[in-house]
């Protein structure tokens, strides 16, 4: 196995170094967020570094870069206090990335990759109208992370929309059905399948898997 010291990886090619940090904390997530400006236009990005904070009250954070690389979503989201997620599916995975290009403000992602804009009655903020699992956030806070100068926005779940057939009975999303990618580094998108599932763990019992 090799040694990679932090001080070795400082000296690596700029990209090769970027390619290399992204991919060492696993597959993540991809999620299209979807935002509003205070003047109407519909934003959309792609984020892979979405956390899940708690079930009760339902809560979900999100990393954003510091806003002179990343202003548009965070901006909104300050203005609006509400922001849609979306799951992507493998057949607009181009057009989801190609929202991480750095468009004008006032400039339309939807418009921009062809994703369809769905608005959904007394919701302001947009949805993808291709993704199939999607759900409301309201703000809660923002907390800047001083290190980097990044963000960490957390928000509430207020409203999920998604077909009943992939509800497991006792309330397991299986998201596998629907479609949903996983994503790696900063470029690469994968299909997910389940390999096994396990009850409750205990101290002192043997770990069970669930049929």
């Amino acid at each position: 196995m090799n040694h990679f010291s932090a001080d070795q990886i400082k000296t690596w090619d700029r990209f090769y170094r970027a390619n290399f940090i992204n991919s060492l904390s696993g597959f993540k997530s991809a999620t299209l967020i979807g935002t509003i400006s205070n003047r109407g236009n519909p934003n959309l990005a792609i984020f892979s570094n979405l956390v899940h904070l708690g079930a009760d009250p339902a809560m979900i954070g999100f990393i954003n870069r510091p806003k002179e690389a990343a202003p548009h979503t965070i901006t909104n989201i300050e203005a609006t206090g509400v922001y849609t997620m979306n799951h992507i599916q493998p057949f607009f995975i181009e057009q989801a990335h190609q929202t991480s290009a750095k468009y004008e403000a006032g400039e339309s992602e939807f418009e921009k990759t062809g994703l369809g804009v769905e608005w959904k009655e007394n919701i302001k903020a947009p949805f993808v109208a291709e993704s199939n699992i999607k759900y409301l956030m309201e703000l809660i806070e923002i907390i800047p992370i001083k290190y980097n100068g990044s963000f960490f926005v957390i928000g509430k779940v207020k409203d999920v929309f998604v077909d009943e057939a992939i509800i497991g009975e006792n309330g397991f999303l299986h998201i596998e059905k629907a479609g949903s990618i996983t994503t790696l580094g900063i470029d690469g998108y994968y299909e997910t399948n389940l390999l096994a599932r396990f009850r409750y763990a205990k101290p002192g019992t043997l770990t069970e898997k669930m049929n």
